[in-house]
């Protein structure tokens, strides 16, 4: 099997050893409690104490997070398997959005709905990318699994969305999860055919978020072979962390681990992206169809997960928190 490494650990020149050694800070929130929901053994969750988490995150402690992509390249070193059968198709599912206010990958501007994911393990800060997607509560964002859980493992603390993030900007503030979904495949295993998770954060001003910022639609499955545009936060270099980028391509298999049943589309995006979205088409108004989540150190390719029906039931159960 060829060896696959996070964007992050590909890319960063400090190893992941020597960040982490300079960015350890004590968490601000009690450790979550996980439980696996009965009527749907597919989905784990989390219930998070999000008292202090957004003044936790000053502009000090977010410049400093470590891209979450070295929580995906552990899992893929914990030596992490796919069963062909469960990945089987469901019926196809969209569920439509609702408006509101020299590298392959392309600079943007900030997207009102996408925003950068912070989060702690341990004493370890973090950083993603994540996008509030349409949600009976208002309240929805999806991120990749490893910036929820460890995956094996913990589920993270600190869980804080800054939607339109713009060089340190946050022009809707900082909204603070509390309650965590992603599939058990994921949080028992690692899995990276389900590396996708889902947050509820609390209201904000007493507001929900998808009625400040909007949402996008989401798909599940779908037709393999679609066009996507992928956004992220890439931090490693080339990129600074300070500024929303994009991809667009043709989606095609992963062929050195097929066992992940992931697609590929070009992209050079560097850690710190991963959890950003995948849009059906060429704009961020698509439906979202997949997330930002591994790559490998030889090609400029992001891969993310195909959205089937456990990662449909993961959604399902945040919608609905």
């Amino acid at each position: 099997m060829t060896r696959t490494r996070s964007l992050a650990a590909s890319l960063m020149s400090l190893s992941a050893a020597a960040v982490l050694a300079l960015v350890g800070a004590i968490g601000a929130t009690a450790a979550p409690s996980a439980s696996a929901d009965k009527s749907a053994l597919s989905v784990t969750s989390a219930t998070l104490d999000s008292t202090g988490t957004a003044d936790y995150w000053t502009p000090d402690r977010m410049r400093a997070a470590i891209p979450g992509d070295v929580l995906a390249d552990k899992a893929v070193e914990r030596g992490n398997t796919s069963s062909a059968i469960s990945v089987e198709k469901g019926a196809a599912t969209k569920v439509k959005g609702t408006k509101g206010k020299p590298t392959i990958a392309k600079l943007e501007t900030p997207v009102d709905h996408i925003g950068k994911v912070f989060f702690s393990i341990g004493t370890t800060n973090y950083v993603c990318s994540g996008n509030a997607v349409s949600s009976a509560n208002k309240s929805t964002v999806a991120t990749a699994g490893h910036c929820i859980n460890e995956g094996p493992g913990a589920f993270v603390t600190n869980f804080a969305f800054v939607p339109a993030y713009d060089n340190g900007n946050a022009p809707y503030g900082k909204w603070t999860a509390t309650k965590l979904f992603a599939p058990t495949q994921w949080t028992a295993n690692g899995d990276m055919t389900y590396d996708t998770g889902f947050a509820v954060v609390n209201p904000l001003g007493g507001q929900l978020l998808t009625d400040v910022v909007g949402a996008s639609g989401v798909a599940f499955n779908q037709p393999r072979g679609l066009t996507y545009k992928s956004y992220g936060y890439p931090q490693a270099s080339p990129f600074d962390g300070t500024s929303l980028w994009s991809c667009t391509g043709t989606a095609t298999n992963d062929t050195n681990n097929p066992q992940f049943n992931t697609q590929g589309i070009p992209c050079d995006m560097t850690g710190g992206s991963s959890g950003g979205p995948w849009f059906i088409g060429t704009g961020s108004d698509g439906l979202q169809n997949s997330i930002n989540s591994y790559g490998y150190n030889r090609s400029a390719v992001m891969y993310g997960p195909y959205w089937g029906t456990v990662i449909q039931d993961a959604y399902n159960f945040a919608a609905a928190a």
